[in-house]
């Protein structure tokens, strides 16, 4: 997949993990956003690496949906403790 592949996968994605998580977020569309494409490009480049899935199958989906529910979480965490 490409760079640009990954970056509207990564769009998308972030979206969708924010709609999928539960409790509410402080953060706004771009913050989740950007927070979907890292999932997407860490998912995606890390999973090829490791030999789990080729760039384009349907388990890069899923890889990057999941990536970003934990920068999520993560963010989410971080956030809650600097408070």
């Amino acid at each position: 997949m490409s760079i640009l592949g990954t970056l509207f996968l990564g769009l998308v994605v972030g979206w969708l993990a924010r709609w999928l998580k539960p409790g509410s977020d402080d953060m706004g569309l771009i913050l989740t956003a950007l927070l979907g494409v890292a999932g997407s490009f860490v998912a995606t480049y890390a999973g090829s690496f490791l030999g789990l899935y080729q760039p384009g199958e349907p388990a890069g989906f899923v890889g990057a949906l999941i990536g970003a529910i934990v920068l999520l979480y993560l963010f989410a965490a971080i956030k809650s403790k600097q408070r």
